[in-house]
């Protein structure tokens, strides 16, 4: 019961932490404690100006609470450079307050700027009205850079993207600025010491010697290089810690390898040496040595849980690792339907030998209409063997096609991904993953997942700053909502959109026997295709709708032509017992470079108009549905801006097609709309005497976007 009442008190508690409200409270408390700590700092012997620093970069309006942290912290601790001290306070407090109305904080060189012109205005009114040395000056010069630096650090400290991050897996620049951050706080406390013992720089050194010993060898050097760095500014006694702490940890890291009492011992017996060159106190000593200790004689269960800690960042997937494993296993399956492929068509030979030679066995005692009957019946069923095994082919290929995609055609940006994260850190939104993928083509696709609903991703301005991290033009996110997550996918803007219009007419009745279909494939493609079935009606009308059907979803599902047309050439064979074809003609407009490519597997001409020239583009070729391993006839060809792509069905094309190069060349102010009911219209009137077919239109003109940031 008790344990009941606490788990619910527990619960209490952290729901209250969690409020937005209370975390207000707290966020604005912690700004006000460190920018107290910060100016208790003496940094060159002098007044520290990191306080200063802090209150240039504070977010959410909380360089209120950080400004009255600094004023009391100056007004406790430095009484007698207060008048300086609280003018800086305010200036920099009105170049922060300056800087929100504007919304000007994402530019990291404008609160570095701020701090360092505080501290430079106030220390040289002071030098000059007391009459101050070279020295004096020079002095006032180096801690307004400190401070335009600290303010550099703060900022990438508290906008790096590590509420999401394991530690390993941290970039290295925003790891180095969250540990100079952190150093120049505990640089705060070192001043409290223990007849020369400072605890808080016996808890750094303790830090450092865990990261070199279950962390990285990396990692702890900088983490050493950056502590000593922050603990050797406050007075001259302590210039050469950056020095003992940077190369006792060097030292640590080779002796690593023999394990903890070694390495604790090589840091011990350096940090001696540079004590004693240095002629510091003991205590400096002394703190080296209880850090050393406490590694020496810490248990194995504690160290595991250390290393487990550090070593939780090699859980994260690298880079392109996740897409090797993916293609190898679509090669292996790939591989393996292509045995079973040639398994299948060898039994297949096996078997129709056999029957052949059982049929000449039997036949003096078959009559003549037997005999006939079961060799078509062993030619229908040998048919379906091969169509299987093709089938099989066709699968193996598509596997193939998947596996190549993959493996050549897109990698991870994680540097664009890094900015986004950043960009969106300023917007509050930290994501649970950021792919931006890059396909061959140069053109990247980004996919965002994030916890719950996130609504944010609506404002403008998050889009735009989306846009300037990846430095391209985005189209308007899709937003897609899971049961608990949130995928958002920002494709890249095209240079063309298209414009497409198409008609029909129905030689007998309701049904017509060809099939338009119309998909963009994700990649910036626009695919056009008329499927023309065998005939007219109801019959011609469901082979046209099959290989239209088919070839789209195959492609929109990212195979290539090549293997989709296997497949439904392969469909359309086994569709029925009477012949079944379907004529394919399809156009891939690529929305980024402006090119068609146009594929057709017994389809009528393609007419491209460019202004008033228009060529016309007719490839020979075998409808899908009569033979096995039939092809596409392909064709390349280059379109700008305002150019026109009319694809027809032979219902249009039989009379002759000079009438319709004549009727594009003058097209130039026509809609795709109208260009295509206008083609229809004008075919009827010239196969009016003749037998009339199913007619199929479409007609594409594409458009430059003009756009900027």
């Amino acid at each position: 019961m008790k344990t009941a009442v606490k788990k619910e008190k527990l619960s209490e508690i952290k729901n209250t932490v969690k409020s937005k409200k209370a975390r207000g409270i707290l966020e604005g408390a912690a700004y006000f404690a460190a920018a107290f700590l910060l100016a208790q700092n003496v940094v060159l012997q002098s007044v520290s100006p990191f306080a200063v620093s802090l209150i240039s970069v504070s977010k959410k309006k909380n360089y209120f609470y950080s400004a009255a942290g600094a004023a009391f912290g100056y007004l406790v601790f430095r009484p007698q450079d207060l008048a300086r001290c609280a003018a800086a306070v305010l200036i920099v407090f009105l170049g922060a307050l300056a800087l929100d109305l504007a919304d000007c904080k994402t530019a990291v060189f404008l609160p570095m700027t701020i701090s360092f012109c505080a501290v430079a205005a106030t220390g040289f009114v002071v030098d000059i009205k007391t009459g101050g040395a070279a020295a004096d000056f020079a002095l006032t010069a180096a801690q307004s850079i400190l401070a335009g630096g600290g303010s550099f650090f703060f900022y990438r400290a508290l906008n790096c993207s590590f509420r999401r991050f394991r530690l390993r897996a941290l970039p290295a620049s925003d790891l180095t600025c969250i540990v100079i951050s952190a150093a120049l706080l505990l640089m705060s406390l070192s001043r409290i010491s223990i007849g020369g013992f400072s605890p808080a720089r016996c808890i750094a050194l303790l830090l450092v010697l865990f990261t070199v010993r279950y962390g990285s060898d990396r990692l702890g050097i900088m983490l050493a290089l950056c502590v000593g760095f922050a603990f050797s500014l406050g007075t001259e006694d302590t210039l050469f810690l950056t020095g003992s702490y940077g190369f006792s940890a060097l030292l640590a890291c080779l002796f690593c390898p023999f394990g903890s009492l070694a390495c604790a011992a090589s840091f011990c017996v350096s940090s001696a040496l540079f004590t004693v060159a240095a002629g510091a106190g003991i205590g400096f000593f002394l703190e080296s040595a209880a850090a050393c200790a406490v590694l020496a004689v810490l248990p194995k269960a504690a160290g595991e849980k250390i290393e487990a800690f550090f070593r939780g960042g090699e859980n994260i997937t690298p880079d392109g690792s996740l897409r090797q494993s993916l293609v190898m296993r679509l090669r292996f399956a790939s591989g393996a339907i292509n045995y079973i492929s040639e398994s299948v068509n060898e039994v297949r030979e096996k078997i129709d030998e056999m029957n052949s030679r059982k049929a000449m066995q039997a036949r003096d005692q078959m009559s003549d209409a037997d005999y006939f009957s079961q060799e078509i019946i062993n030619e229908k069923t040998n048919e379906i063997r091969m169509v299987a095994a093709d089938q099989f082919f066709s699968i193996s290929d598509m596997l193939s096609d998947l596996a190549r995609e993959f493996d050549e055609a897109e990698y991870f940006d994680t540097v664009a991904a890094g900015r986004i994260r950043r960009a969106l850190g300023e917007y509050d939104i930290f994501p649970k993953s950021i792919s931006v993928i890059e396909d061959k083509y140069g053109r990247i696709r980004i996919e965002i997942l994030t916890s719950g609903r996130e609504t944010g991703f609506s404002d403008p301005k998050l889009q735009k700053e989306v846009s300037k991290a990846c430095s391209r033009y985005l189209d308007k996110c899709a937003v897609t909502h899971f049961k608990n997550d949130t995928m958002i996918t920002f494709t890249e803007k095209p240079n063309y959109s298209v414009e497409i219009g198409f008609a029909q007419h129905s030689a007998e009745g309701a049904l017509c026997g060809d099939t338009i279909k119309t998909i963009n494939d994700g990649h910036g493609r626009s695919v056009l295709i008329i499927s023309d079935g065998m005939g007219q009606g109801g019959r011609a009308a469901i082979d046209g709708a099959m290989g239209a059907g088919l070839l789209s979803k195959l492609l929109a599902a990212g195979f290539g032509f090549d293997s989709a047309l296997k497949v439904v050439n392969s469909a359309l064979l086994v569709k029925s017992g009477d012949e079944s074809l379907a004529t394919l003609d399809c156009a891939c407009i690529d929305l980024f470079t402006g090119r068609v490519e146009l594929y057709k597997a017994g389809a009528p001409a393609t007419y491209l108009a460019k202004g008033n020239k228009v060529t016309k583009c007719e490839l020979s070729s075998m409808p899908a549905g009569i033979l096995r391993n039939i092809e596409f006839a392909k064709r390349t060809a280059a379109l700008g801006d305002g150019d026109l792509v009319v694809m027809v069905s032979d219902g249009i094309t039989e009379p002759g097609g000079e009438w319709l190069k004549a009727m594009l060349s003058g097209a130039e102010e026509m809609s795709a709309d109208e260009i295509a009911n206008e083609i229809i219209k004008t075919a009827l009137n010239i196969t009016r005497d003749m037998r009339e077919d199913d007619m199929s239109v479409i007609a594409a003109r594409i458009h430059r976007f003009e756009d900027e940031f």
